[in-house]
């Protein structure tokens, strides 16, 4: 037998599926009221032969039969339920949008026609993604080509990945098994074949496989160092460069930076990538913009791998911040982290 809705596998898909409900009940409700009512007035109203009225008294019946009462009853009553279920979903929105503090970071890279995701930890898959039960997790999305979407039917989520931003969502399982993995944009000729699973283990299953799988791998933060020394970057971005010439990453994602344009910016994933890809439209105050594009150079994954160690920095920042160089002297203390 085919199931009227996918399983409920994830902890707020029975509030979705509520939601869904009570609006169908509702609308199918206002459906049987709205013809109930045009039926039996079409029948009970149908054409006579006209009577003008006889007084004032009968003219001002005829224009209003039923009162102010029922005119006031029927414009409340659609606005309380309509209200009622906007705050509904507008709740449960916010809830859906913020992950928890504590949710497990993954990655996923759409791509014609496949989606391949990223752990912490190093390890990499192709259209499938091992996640632990009971657990938040968020799940931070890009495209290399054309718009994607990501979605997982059993757990109530859908998200878009775009090219050239970042995009997240969370989940949390709540029983093991398989669940499908969908591309729900149509990204081109072979969308149908876009098609993935998310595998949700228990905890201590989840950690073998990744002991047992991801053991051998090399963290993201590590391989983000890596990319880091090779293009460069240690030279302008870190304290043991001396006099850098750009900001000290250390320390700096989370923060906000002012910019040489008068804005403040916060140091999320989507700056870090602009500064990456083009780091003169958004110069931190008190740096010249000198730092060269890496567009072309660096892959998505390798962006994601760059965001994972400059992540991994707020572990080494001390409790006192590095001195800024002679050139920043007038600069507020916020320019201390930016990038370009």
């Amino acid at each position: 037998m085919i199931p009227l809705v996918p399983e409920e596998a994830s902890t707020f898909a029975g509030s979705v599926d509520a939601l869904a409900w009570a609006l169908i009940g509702l609308s199918a409700i206002g459906f049987v009221l709205v013809t109930t009512l045009l039926v039996t007035f079409s029948i009970r109203f149908r054409a006579q032969p006209r009577r003008g009225p006889t007084n004032v008294a009968d003219a001002n019946l005829e224009r209003n039969p039923h009162g102010i009462a029922l005119e006031v009853a029927w414009s409340i009553i659609p606005f309380v339920i309509f209200i009622s279920a906007f705050a509904w979903g507008a709740t449960l929105f916010v809830t859906m949008r913020r992950p928890p503090d504590n949710a497990l970071q993954v990655f996923a890279v759409g791509k014609r026609w496949m989606w391949k995701t990223q752990h912490l930890e190093g390890k990499r898959e192709i259209n499938s993604l091992h996640v632990p039960v009971g657990q938040p997790v968020r799940v931070t999305l890009t495209s290399e080509d054309v718009i994607h979407s990501f979605f997982v039917p059993a757990f109530r989520v859908k998200q878009d990945a775009v090219p050239g931003r970042y995009t997240d969502l969370w989940f949390e399982a709540i029983r093991p098994g398989r669940y499908h993995l969908f591309c729900a944009e149509y990204c081109g000729s072979q969308h149908s074949r876009m098609i993935g699973e998310v595998v949700a283990l228990e905890p201590a299953e989840y950690q073998s496989w990744l002991a047992g799988e991801a053991g051998a791998a090399v963290s993201m933060a590590d391989a983000g160092r890596d990319l880091f020394t090779q293009l460069g970057c240690p030279t302008c971005h870190l304290p043991a460069a001396g006099a850098a010439r750009g900001p000290d990453l250390v320390g700096l994602f989370g923060k906000t930076v002012h910019l040489t344009d008068g804005r403040e910016i916060v140091v999320d994933e989507s700056y870090v990538r602009n500064a990456i890809l083009d780091p003169a439209s958004q110069v931190v105050a008190g740096y010249q913009p000198i730092m060269p594009t890496y567009k072309g150079l660096v892959s998505e994954e390798g962006l994601l791998q760059l965001i994972a160690y400059i992540k991994s920095l707020q572990a080494a920042a001390g409790t006192n911040a590095a001195s800024p160089p002679a050139d920043r002297a007038n600069a507020s203390p916020e320019a201390a982290g930016g990038a370009g």
